[in-house]
């Protein structure tokens, strides 16, 4: 790892988490047959060994792409992306490694160039969440490691895929409710969701000359392992997703469609838009 990145926090609550450990399972299977919409199409997604970055490398498996599969350290969460997008009848790849390390990041995208020859769609899905319930509770390493894997991770890796991208390439990057509504338990989880939704706008002025889309979603609670894993404190995890207006968290599966939808030339009019997958939640902003 470069000198200037701050380690994983991994050891302290438990995250990103396995979802092989949770239960219930989060649902990511695709809900309908293919159709073709990524057809010879190469996607690389981060985060992509559980939770959304699983649903949703199987559901552009589905549409006919080949994906690398982006996870920090759950080997055996990414092997059952892997199957199932191998099961899809489409070509795999795993590539585990820190994207709040750029030189990692370089690397890794170089290893997506070399393995499939071309590069598609990004989709910046990665991140962590620390609940504190007190800002003095936020620790200096706490801080850094939030912004760095949550925004960080999402410049690094443009700027490793940008010379690969061509026109009708898109980007897609993963904000949150939070950064609408804010989450007083999750002040850096919030503001770096924040900075995602302002790097999705000016990104996608900055590109739309070279005709690549830059898009992203705001996913409402979702059931993931980053939430039982210590993205909730334990004592709300029975009240999770509760208060939205559909009255439960969603699947993995219910957020998909809006990355697959802004992937594909369904969306060809659109940049610089947020998708609100949040359970009922109007969003005004």
């Amino acid at each position: 790892m470069a000198d200037t990145a701050t380690e994983p926090m991994i050891h302290e609550d438990g995250l990103p988490g396995h979802e092989s450990l949770l239960t219930p399972k989060p649902d990511w299977a695709p809900r309908y047959p293919g159709s073709g919409r990524l057809t010879g199409k190469v996607a690389i997604v981060t985060g992509a060994d559980s939770g959304i970055g699983s649903a949703v490398a199987a559901l552009y498996a589905r549409e006919g792409a080949d994906i690398a599969i982006f996870y920090l350290c759950e080997h055996d969460d990414a092997e059952r992306t892997k199957s199932i997008v191998e099961a899809e009848g489409r070509r795999a790849i795993l590539v585990p490694g820190d994207l709040g390390d750029k030189a990692f990041c370089d690397v890794a995208v170089q290893q997506v160039i070399d393995t499939f020859g071309r590069l598609d769609i990004l989709v910046n899905n990665a991140g962590e969440q620390h609940p504190d319930e007190d800002i003095g509770d936020i620790t200096e390493e706490q801080l850094k490691r939030t912004f760095q894997s949550n925004i960080y991770s999402m410049f690094f890796m443009v700027q490793a895929a940008l010379p690969h991208l061509k026109e009708g390439a898109a980007i897609i990057n993963c904000t949150s409710i939070t950064a609408y509504e804010g989450a007083p338990i999750l002040l850096d989880y919030s503001s770096t969701k924040g900075a995602i939704t302002a790097f999705t706008r000016s990104l996608s002025q900055n590109l739309i000359d070279k005709k690549i889309r830059v898009n992203a979603v705001a996913p409402g609670p979702i059931w993931t392992p980053l939430n039982p894993s210590g993205g909730t404190p334990p004592d709300k995890m029975p009240e999770f997703g509760k208060d939205s207006p559909m009255g439960r968290p969603g699947q993995p599966n219910e957020v998909a469609p809006a990355f697959l939808f802004l992937a594909c030339e369904d969306s060809s009019y659109m940049a610089g838009q947020v998708l609100h997958p949040n359970g009922g939640t109007v969003i005004n902003s």
